[in-house]
């Protein structure tokens, strides 16, 4: 199911388990699948399902320093003229021909990581998110990918970290919840945010994004 958007933070206490606030930033959903043993296919999946990876070949050569038999749950972005933008996505995402490599080179996508379901031939669908949360940050540690969008385990300060970045909501995540989607989600322009025009992070610094 999608996550819905409302217009408050949920309070302290709200679930049993406790809750965590991540960023929602404007790109595609969509899974990545590094190949179950050598020579194997990196696979890109959308939320509905089709296999995109062709359209952005710059990914499947970052992927390669993954791991096989790997899962990521994250969201695809392009980053253009100091910010993240959708449109310049859209075109990767529609992009055929010569035109796939060219826009790869002016157009360069990320993907941002921040689930797990599956790891060293794991399955960890079944595990609870602060579990799939820890091999993540593990799996970050071991290949020097430096974690910019850490969970939130207080909502206090999350309006000024925004502030600075490229969300557009937040994301309330339940601890012990087996589920890798959230059932709602925090819009940015419901929390006083329309401001918000760019980007303050310099592109070295995106170092989360594979």
């Amino acid at each position: 199911m999608l996550a819905q958007a409302r217009e408050t933070l949920p309070g302290p206490g709200v679930l049993p388990g406790g809750l965590a606030f991540e960023a929602k930033f404007d790109g595609y959903r969509c899974l990545l699948f590094t190949p179950a043993r050598p020579g194997g296919p990196m696979l890109l999946q959308s939320r509905r399902g089709s296999l995109i990876q062709r359209h952005f070949p710059d990914l499947v050569t970052a992927a390669a320093q993954l791991p096989h038999g790997l899962v990521l749950d994250g969201e695809l972005v392009v980053w253009s003229q100091g910010r993240l933008s959708f449109e310049a996505l859209q075109r990767r995402g529609s992009a055929g021909g010569r035109t796939i490599e060219q826009l790869a080179e002016a157009l360069p996508a990320y993907f941002i990581a921040f689930d797990v379901l599956q790891a060293g031939g794991e399955e960890l669908l079944t595990e609870p998110y602060e579990r799939r949360r820890a091999v993540l940050e593990e799996l970050f540690r071991d290949h020097g990918l430096k974690l910019h969008v850490p969970l939130h385990p207080h909502h206090g300060k999350l309006l000024n970290r925004a502030q600075a970045r490229t969300w557009i909501g937040f994301l309330p995540l339940e601890i012990r919840s087996t589920s890798s989607a959230p059932s709602i989600w925090l819009r940015r322009s419901h929390l006083g945010l329309e401001g918000l025009s760019e980007v303050t992070r310099a592109r070295s610094q995106l170092q989360e994004l594979l």
